[in-house]
């Protein structure tokens, strides 16, 4: 196996952050990434998946394992339908392409999410108006100290608001290795109602939408308010949009009357935390080489060589300040690593 020591992990995070792994090394098959978690030479072990779901606060003491297993293959197929099986090491916007492609429906409004398959149950990632859990069938992953392989099902997997079973009761016991997903070959349905889609798709004079309109869209959309992260250091959507219980939902809109909202239950309502970050004076700030992003509050970025301290300072003053003005909590969407 080949182990680097004192390895550069500025090009595996999309923070850009100059943090370094006391060892890395890089897995292809299910094989090597046994032996990479039996290494008894590093007792410590950190899985890295696409590294744009995380914040590295230091330098990382621990053997760093890359995934960077590939592959995609049909598992079982109808008129209808096809289980698709993804490698986790394959990069999450061009899986949903090649569904896109291929007349796939179900996942066209996640395109241009970063980061890789392996990492997207954890998180059960999500964007205008879909979840990876209204997909997802089933995953298989790896224990790291026993290494014997396991299946999981969707409800074994207790997906959750950006949230899973792999965040909570199996934290840091399991590598994702592949995931299968159920599309839709025909009578796809279209979300369409969630954020500007429906205005992007006006503007283009599409009245008939196809899931390719829709994943260009989203594209259009994420692209105009979204920096390239090879261009400029971020993670995107930094923070959670938190819910709240109707009772202070009303509360804060006799005090903020044209505060934006999702209804989420008859209890609950879910405010976009961009506003809140944006309304709280930070949109566009910059402190050194740590910012907010001028177009999109919510994306807290990298202007060139800010520590993952600095944007963990700038993260923890909008939070004091959201919660001083609007008595709300926002919480990370990403991984602060310490």
């Amino acid at each position: 196996m080949q182990i680097q020591e004192n390895a550069s992990l500025k090009p595996y995070n999309t923070f850009g952050i100059s943090a370094k792994a006391k060892a890395f090394i890089s897995v292809t098959d299910i094989g090597m990434l046994q032996q990479a978690l039996a290494n008894s030479a590093y007792p410590k072990k950190f899985i890295l998946g696409g590294g744009s779901n995380m914040l590295l606060k230091n330098d990382v003491d621990a053997l760093v394992i890359h995934i960077a297993l590939k592959g995609i293959k049909t598992v079982k197929e109808t008129d209808e339908a096809i289980w698709l099986e993804v490698a986790g090491g394959e990069n999450w916007h061009e899986f949903v392409m090649h569904c896109v492609e291929q007349g796939y429906g179900g996942l066209e409004n996640m395109a241009l999410i970063p980061g890789n398959v392996g990492t997207a149950p954890v998180q059960n990632i999500g964007a205008y108006g879909v979840e990876l859990k209204d997909h997802f069938y089933s995953c298989t992953a790896v224990h790291r100290t026993t290494l014997e392989q396991k299946t999981f099902s969707r409800e074994a997997c207790r997906f959750g608001y950006r949230d899973s079973v792999f965040k909570n009761e199996l934290k840091d016991q399991y590598v994702i290795t592949a995931v299968i997903f159920r599309l839709d070959k025909t009578n796809h349905t279209l979300h369409t109602g969630y954020g500007a889609i429906q205005e992007v798709l006006a503007e283009k004079q599409i009245n008939n939408p196809t899931i390719k309109d829709i994943a260009q869209a989203v594209i259009d959309i994420r692209s105009s308010k979204l920096p390239n992260p090879d261009e400029l250091g971020n993670s995107g959507s930094f923070f959670k949009n938190p819910v709240i219980s109707i009772k202070q939902f009303e509360k804060l809109q006799q005090e903020h009357p044209k505060v934006p909202f999702y209804t989420v239950s008859e209890t609950e309502i879910k405010i976009p935390a961009g506003w809140l970050i944006e309304q709280a004076g930070f949109k566009g700030k910059r402190f050194g080489d740590a910012g907010v992003h001028k177009n999109q509050a919510l994306v807290l970025v990298n202007y060139g060589d800010a520590s993952g301290n600095e944007i963990w300072d700038l993260a923890l003053q909008i939070q004091k300040e959201v919660h001083q003005q609007f008595g709300i909590e926002i919480q990370p969407e990403v991984n602060i690593i310490e």
